[in-house]
């Protein structure tokens, strides 16, 4: 357990640094928002494209990709079948849906990077081409269906094909695949751009989270938390048990599924007619909460 904490700790530490900083206004409030549009579209495909560039996907990922998909499935099922219990207006409702499974990447690469052995990144490239695909869709529909509905089904189609991760990560193993090695100067300069996206996106974490107060949101938070921090990760490692999954690729999911929700989440709440203070109040809870529970589901369960 304490190596655990001791990896883990610079993740929070960094997330802790980006919310003093932005709480000080340093350097100014508008250099976060375009510092996390600089990291999510050119500083994390970067180190994904140059990581999975020369590295090789072995065929046992399939049950790591089998236990992350039907893990995700299952919280979301959990979330759908709460509403009703917790009397949530729609847009409530897509709130506590995203935070029921949706993963901050940030904070996954940065632990796997910190946990896993010389594979980490291939094993990230297995979890994260499996979840972010079914979370963008399921997502983008129920924001449809119950906030505002502006996208409809080709805006799932739009999100899917525009998402810097998924293209990245599919350029990756394209040269992967085909056994194409990037031009030295190329590999070097997205090793320098990449070593940047980790400690830049944790920054970008902590300065997305808001201290405020929504009425009426306790049990969202609580219910959210629950299935996303505890029953997810407890889910996706008794999935990986089921389908014969070595320790590695177990370590990968419980990473990915015991993780705080995504900033993006609010993003997404904001644009397509969600609850966003709701969202962004379990985004600030799940975060801090995790900071107890992932050294506990980690050490537990990877």
């Amino acid at each position: 357990m304490s190596l655990v904490i001791l990896a883990i700790a610079p993740v929070f530490g960094l997330i802790l640094i980006g919310f003093l900083l932005r709480r000080f206004e340093f350097p100014s409030q508008g250099f976060w928002p375009a510092s996390e549009r600089v990291t999510y579209y050119v500083l994390l495909p970067a180190l994904l494209v140059q990581g999975l560039s020369g590295k090789n996907i072995q065929a046992d990922s399939l049950p790591l990709a089998g236990a992350v998909f039907f893990a995700v499935l299952s919280s979301a099922l959990l979330a759908r079948l709460f509403w009703p219990l917790l009397k949530l207006d729609g847009p409530a409702y897509t709130s506590l849906f995203q935070g029921a499974f949706r993963p901050n990447t940030y904070v996954g690469l940065s632990i796997a990077s910190a946990m896993l052995g010389p594979d980490w990144m291939t094993l990230s490239a297995v979890a994260l081409l499996t979840m972010i695909p079914i979370i963008n869709v399921i997502c983008v529909l129920t924001l449809s269906r119950y906030g505002t509905p502006v996208n409809g089904g080709m805006g799932v189609i739009r999100e899917l094909a525009k998402n810097p991760l998924i293209l990245a990560c599919l350029v990756g193993l394209c040269l992967n695949v085909l056994h194409v090695s990037l031009p030295e100067v190329l590999n070097d300069l997205l090793s320098i751009l990449g070593r940047a996206a980790l400690p830049m996106g944790l920054l970008a974490v902590g300065a997305g989270l808001r201290l405020e107060k929504v009425e009426g949101g306790k049990r969202s938070l609580l219910v959210s938390s629950v299935l996303h921090l505890i029953f997810l990760p407890i889910m996706a490692a008794g999935l990986c048990a089921l389908f014969g999954a070595d320790a590695d690729a177990t370590l990968t999911a419980v990473i990915y599924t015991a993780i705080p929700v995504s900033v993006s989440s609010f993003i997404l709440a904001r644009q397509m007619g969600g609850d966003h203070r709701l969202m962004s109040q379990i985004i600030t809870f799940q975060t801090l909460v995790s900071v107890i529970t992932l050294p506990v589901m980690l050490g537990l369960l990877g």
